[in-house]
């Protein structure tokens, strides 16, 4: 049976500096991340156990403890993938003009995924998401690892909000780190993602 692995990152921890220093990034992929991995691969364990005693008195913890743990591993591995050094600038072709019919311009995107970002209550994310039922683009604000959207939106491009992912650079100033983020946005990869949801069509076909 398949477990689930910590990606490697696409650049070198350093990579990403002054934006986002080598030592945050290190820590964040090799402990943080790894750590949603680890856990997702020993809930799923304990389920297996619980089903092989056929013992649910745990049931309702562990799935909340999957859904976190592999929500995080998930949001990761995208955030990793959003983010180049050789980032920043602003979409072009589909995905710019998505951006303008549902947002109105680019700027005004970047202030509504920028104000969701850095005014998430406690630990989440700030996301750009493809919302099929709509087949439209919006953003969403995740609390914790957990979405908040019913309908099965696609991230695209997520911005990590927790403390652990700038406090040591940017201490309590979080809207510094969100300001700086945008230097870093690898938008090949947000459009590619972007190509794939809106192909994939609606989460349950038939559905509009």
């Amino acid at each position: 049976m398949s477990v689930y692995t910590l990606p490697d990152m696409p650049y070198d921890y350093g990579a990403l500096e002054p934006a986002m220093s080598g030592e945050i990034l290190e820590l964040h992929h090799s402990k943080h991340h790894a750590a949603y991995v680890k856990g997702s691969n020993d809930t799923l364990d304990q389920l297996a156990e619980a089903r092989d005693r056929g013992d649910y008195s745990t049931l309702v913890g562990l799935e909340k403890t999957l859904a976190f743990h592999l929500s995080g591993h998930v949001l990761h591995s995208i955030f990793w993938n959003n983010l180049s050094p050789d980032g920043g600038e602003r979409p072009d072709g589909d995905l710019a003009a998505a951006i303008e019919e549902h947002f109105g311009s680019f700027e005004a995107f970047a202030a509504h995924l920028s104000t969701a970002t850095k005014s998430v209550q406690g630990s989440g994310w700030g996301v750009l998401a493809w919302e099929p039922l709509g087949a439209r683009l919006i953003v969403e604000q995740v609390y914790d690892h957990h979405g908040n959207v019913g309908q099965g939106s696609v991230p695209l491009l997520v911005f990590d909000a927790w403390e652990h992912a700038y406090y040591l650079q940017y201490r309590n100033v979080r809207p510094d780190y969100v300001d700086r983020l945008w230097n870093l946005v690898n938008w090949a990869d947000v459009t590619a993602r972007f190509d794939a949801a809106r192909a994939a069509g609606p989460a349950i076909p038939g559905l509009r």
